[in-house]
């Protein structure tokens, strides 16, 4: 697994930690990189999609609500929330990430760690952003 992917996989990790203990992405990124012996398992780009995704949460969820046809952001399984959050901060906000590696990668995510339906769902709804990128940043 690529180094971009594992940290993914980080903060997705911390992303769903989150949303299990209700509580702020960055509180748990902090207690990530303060606890001993956790470090070393937090790399730097995982902290960075950590934040990004905490600093335009209401903008993307708000994207992620509006696109998915039929499910409310709640009614989605948690993981999957934190797939789309991650994939739509890396198309929107993270220019050096090309949109069809983020989509590519959220949809492996989601693949590996969620229901048999998730990678479908996942990769349309990254798409349709995709295709309206242009319009959402305007």
């Amino acid at each position: 697994m690529a180094a971009r992917s594992k940290a993914r996989k980080r903060a997705l990790d911390v992303l769903f930690e989150a949303d299990q203990r209700e509580r702020p992405a960055l509180d748990v990124l902090a207690e990530r990189l303060t606890t001993p012996g956790t470090q070393t398992a937090l790399p730097q780009y995982s902290a960075d999609l950590v934040e990004g995704v905490a600093a335009h949460q209401a903008q993307i969820d708000e994207l992620i609500s509006t696109y998915s046809r039929g499910w409310t952001l709640e009614r989605m399984p948690a993981v999957d929330r934190a797939v789309l959050r991650i994939g739509t901060y890396e198309i929107l906000f993270r220019d050096e990430v090309p949109d069809a590696v983020a989509v590519d990668e959220a949809v492996e995510l989601a693949r590996a760690l969620s229901t048999d339906d998730s990678p479908t769902f996942v990769n349309g709804l990254l798409g349709r952003l995709v295709e309206l990128k242009p319009t959402l940043l305007a």
